[in-house]
């Protein structure tokens, strides 16, 4: 049973997102701010957060940069009343998966957390597998029909994490601090060039498209 922490400060929503979670079969654990949930997190195992931006204590951009430096694949799902472009980039720039805009549709919500949890189980897998597209992990090879493709490492990473989450927005920073590390010296614009690469290597693919989101970054969409 998958177990879904929810952050809300509303205590009707909060039941209102439980009881539909739970009539799902998934397991719910409540917290009503950002610090009620670190102390779930440090007694349970959670298999996804959905999370409120503006509550009391601690907010939802706070949490959501916390967790991401100790975690960074533990899927987030944000639902808020803040509904404006710039409140949505700094979500998925903070690391958010996904974003819903109060007042939302529960199935709706029901059908996002299903789609967010089975990427995560994908991505633990190491491999993926499209239509007529494999990329595995641990061979850092596409295969496209029966054509076994190679790539080099970083290549493979770039695209094996785009694919793992398609429709996310990844910015070129994310990309760069995932794949390349904190650490590295090398400039942003190092993810054009291998998006660049992969868009030509894989300009024909029937499964997939790499997307520019202007003023964002970049994002996988499934054909």
């Amino acid at each position: 049973m998958h177990k879904i922490l929810i952050i809300e400060d509303d205590p009707s929503l909060l039941q209102l997102y439980s009881i539909a979670l739970r009539k799902e079969g998934y397991d719910t654990f409540l917290a009503h701010n950002g610090q009620e949930a670190w102390d779930v997190i440090e007694r349970e195992h959670i298999d996804l957060i959905m999370t409120d931006i503006m509550m009391p204590v601690m907010d939802g951009y706070e949490f959501v940069e916390l967790l991401r430096r100790s975690n960074p694949m533990l899927p987030v799902l944000m639902i808020t009343a803040k509904d404006d472009f710039s409140s949505k980039s700094r979500g998925f720039s903070l690391g958010t998966d996904d974003y819903m805009t109060k007042p939302i549709d529960i199935n709706e919500m029901v059908l996002r957390v299903r789609a967010l949890l089975r990427r995560a189980n994908i991505e633990s897998e190491r491999k993926l597998v499209l239509s007529g597209t494999v990329l595995d992990y641990d061979a850092l090879t596409v295969t496209v029909g029966d054509t076994p493709l190679m790539l080099p490492q970083k290549e493979f990473y770039l695209l094996f994490k785009l694919v793992s989450y398609p429709n996310k927005i990844f910015t070129r920073l994310q990309l760069m601090d995932e794949i390349w590390g904190r650490g590295s010296t090398s400039d942003v614009q190092t993810i054009d060039v291998h998006i660049n690469r992969l868009r030509k290597r894989f300009c024909d693919n029937p499964d997939f498209e790499i997307v520019t989101v202007r003023g964002l970054g970049y994002k996988v969409v499934l054909k």
